[in-house]
C-alpha cells in the first residue's frame, strides 16, 4: 500500500455534490479513536443518498426525529441502526436544509486491527474472521471500528470520529454500479451511486466487472 496521508478532511469537502463526495471518499481514511487506540481504515465502498430526489434516502419525506443530522451542514457523522442490531455510518454532505449522505459501506483496515477483531468478535463468535472481511458491510464495519448512535451527530472534522486524505486511487479504478438492497426505492434503485475500487479486496460485494 502507499503511503497513508493523515491530514484531515477540510468542512468544505463535505458541502460539494453528494454524488461526487461518495466518489472521492473512496481512498480516504476513517478514523476512529477509542479507548486510547486509533483504527483506522481505507474507504473502498460508498453509496450516495441524495434526499428529496431520492427514494432510497431516509430522508425523502421529510425531516424527522431519525433524520434530524442530515438537515444540518454538512461534515457529520449520521449513524443509524438497521434491523434492531446493526449501525451504520454516513457522512452527511450539502449546506443546511439539503438532507443528503454517503453511506460508507466497506474499506481495508490500516490500524488497530486487533482491537477491531476483538470488538467484532464482542457482537458474536466469528469463527472464520479475516482482515479482508473484517470491515466488508456498514454493519461489520461499524461493529468493528466501535461506532455507534452515540457517534450519531458528531463532526467529522473533530479529534475523535474524523476522515484524512489517505491514498491516491485512480480515477479509472473507481467504478460506479446500482446500490444494494434497495429494490423497494423504485425508480432511485436504477441510480449508479454505489462507488468501489475496483482493485480492493475489501469490498462487501466481490467486484465482478
Amino acid at each position: 500500500m502507499q503511503q497513508v496521508s493523515f491530514q484531515k478532511l477540510p468542512p468544505q469537502f463535505y458541502l460539494q455534490d453528494t454524488v461526487a463526495v461518495a466518489r472521492q471518499l473512496i481512498g480516504k481514511l476513517l478514523v476512529h479513536e477509542k479507548d486510547g487506540q486509533r483504527l483506522s481504515a481505507i474507504i473502498c465502498e460508498t453509496e450516495a443518498y441524495t434526499g428529496f430526489s431520492d427514494k432510497a434516502c431516509h430522508a425523502y419525506k421529510g425531516k424527522s426525529e431519525r433524520t434530524e443530522v442530515m438537515f444540518e451542514s454538512g461534515g457529520r457523522a449520521y449513524v443509524y441502526l438497521i434491523y434492531g442490531m446493526y449501525h451504520c455510518l454516513n457522512i452527511t454532505t450539502r449546506e443546511e436544509g439539503v438532507p443528503e449522505a454517503v453511506l460508507i459501506r466497506a474499506a481495508q483496515p490500516v490500524e488497530g486491527i486487533e482491537q477491531m477483531m476483538q470488538l467484532r468478535q464482542m457482537k458474536k463468535n466469528i469463527k472464520s474472521l479475516n482482515k479482508k472481511s473484517l470491515l466488508a458491510g456498514p454493519g461489520r464495519l461499524c461493529d468493528a471500528m466501535g461506532i455507534t448512535r452515540k457517534e450519531n451527530g458528531k463532526l467529522l472534522t473533530g479529534e475523535e470520529l474524523y476522515l484524512c486524505e489517505g491514498i491516491a486511487v485512480p480515477d479509472e479504478q473507481i467504478a460506479a454500479t446500482k446500490r444494494i438492497n434497495i429494490d423497494y426505492a423504485q425508480e432511485a434503485k436504477d441510480f449508479l451511486y454505489r462507488f468501489v475500487d475496483t482493485k480492493s479486496a475489501y469490498l462487501s460485494v466481490k467486484w465482478r466487472g
